[in-house]
């Protein structure tokens, strides 16, 4: 059995399609079902059992045995939280349990981290493990996902294979519920179909234009692409990057869903707002060195690809991945 949390969010249930066409089909999948408004991301999926997230644990340590390998997607991951203590619970201590008795029954593990825990990139973005401990999160979120990240390079018990993935900046299928909280390709594609017009944050910084911010936007088919990887083949255990490895421009990002949506270009720009901009990130890019030492040769979707395929034939079909 294949155990993947928050299944129900974006990036869990495009991994469980992926791995139903990989062939996969007794799946537990885990999450807080209460939120109906995530239920289509699983609608027409194969699954073996559903387990709400307040339940696994317990069944977890009473039935190990039966699980071969976990993927633990699942977290609290709005930036603008500031209750500390939602995320020790969700993204700090349910992650140690789940750690704990993966290394109990000797089961591989791939878990979330985040690109956010890079904070304003003072130190790069390369995930070398010594570097790690010294990075600044910007948010609750972020701090969360470090804490995590430092406390597994602390352990001396581990399961037999672990990966801790620093997911960048994901866009694609499955993420119609996210709201505000969704990729900038979602909030473009339905701003223009609403006012032929997309606008951006200008930039309050003299090094970058209006738009030119830089991100490393990262196709969720991508990003499974790579979890299937982690699966299949021998990799050192260890801390990855999961970006594209090329930062774009925001607006590359929205001329291309223009292009997408054959729609004659018309982009304006708005401050800021002041709440954030301390704290805004201009340039993000992963490093993504390591992964591809370990065998990794798939590559990835350019920018341009994946909005295309993204809106064409999701956002404009309202499909699911």
């Amino acid at each position: 059995m294949i155990v993947v949390t928050g299944a129900a969010g974006f990036i869990g249930s495009a991994l469980v399609s992926k791995l139903n066409q990989a062939g996969h089909e007794h799946i537990m999948v885990v999450d807080d079902f209460s939120k109906t408004e995530k239920a289509h991301n699983l609608a027409g999926k194969t699954i073996g059992v559903k387990i709400s997230r307040n339940d696994f644990l317990t069944w977890f340590k009473e039935n190990g045995k039966e699980v071969d390998f976990v993927y633990h997607i699942g977290a609290r991951t709005d930036t603008s939280e500031f209750d500390k203590a939602i995320f020790d619970e969700l993204n700090v201590e349910y992650s140690k349990e789940i750690w704990k008795w993966c290394s109990h029954y000797k089961i591989p593990l791939v878990y979330a981290s985040s690109a956010a825990t890079y904070g304003m990139g003072e130190l790069g973005y390369k995930d070398d493990h010594k570097t790690i401990p010294q990075l600044k999160p910007l948010n609750p979120y972020g701090d969360s996902k470090q804490t995590f990240d430092e406390w597994v390079l602390r352990q001396h018990t581990h399961p037999p294979f672990w990966a801790g993935l620093k997911f960048f900046n994901v866009y694609g299928p499955n993420e119609y519920h996210k709201g505000r909280m969704a990729s900038v390709v979602f909030h473009a594609y339905h701003q223009i179909n609403k006012t032929g017009a997309m606008k951006l944050f200008r930039s309050h910084n003299p090094e970058y234009k209006d738009g030119e911010q830089k991100r490393d936007f990262v196709y969720v088919k991508d990003l499974v692409n790579i979890c299937m990887f982690l699966k299949n083949e021998k990799v050192e255990s260890g801390i990855y990057n999961l970006g594209s490895g090329k930062a774009r421009t925001f607006l590359d990002l929205v001329r291309a869903t223009f292009e997408a949506m054959n729609r004659e270009e018309n982009i304006g720009f708005i401050d800021t707002p002041e709440d954030i901009r301390d704290k805004y990130q201009y340039f993000t890019e992963a490093d993504m060195t390591k992964l591809i030492t370990q065998g990794y040769n798939k590559g990835f979707h350019t920018l341009e690809q994946g909005v295309e395929d993204y809106v064409k034939n999701y956002l404009m079909e309202n499909k699911y991945f």
